[in-house]
């Protein structure tokens, strides 16, 4: 049969080890996003290299576009990166706040357990 094994919680060191460690991963994954955009936005919709990081940035943080993009190549990749900005941006979120939220329910479980022993 399954045997409950309670693990305490991680020491605070841990836990913002593990913070920073994803906060980190999730700056270069960003960066890696963001460069995309530019090239996408230099190469593919011709717009000039700061107008570029400013679009994909804009549209990386869900702003919005700014640039007016003329062609057809870059109309269609404005829409693309649009959408894989918004899933690009949840995601990051979801992965720098993944080690609180964990933390968070492994604190409900073992004060759970805590109190179930304390009603025997």
């Amino acid at each position: 049969m399954y045997e409950n094994k309670r693990q305490p919680i991680a020491p605070l060191g841990v836990f913002y080890k593990r913070m920073v460690r994803n906060l980190f991963v999730a700056s270069i994954i960003l960066f890696i996003c963001l460069l995309i955009g530019i090239l996408g936005y230099h190469y593919i919709a011709h717009i000039v290299w700061i107008d570029a990081i400013h679009n994909a940035s804009m549209i990386l943080s869900g702003m919005g576009p700014v640039a007016d993009v003329k062609n057809v190549s870059g109309k269609l990749f404005s829409s693309a990166y649009a959408l894989f900005s918004g899933v690009a941006f949840i995601t990051n979120i979801g992965f720098i706040l993944a080690p609180a939220a964990h933390r968070f329910f492994h604190k409900l479980h073992v004060d759970m357990h805590i109190d179930k022993d304390d009603d025997q």
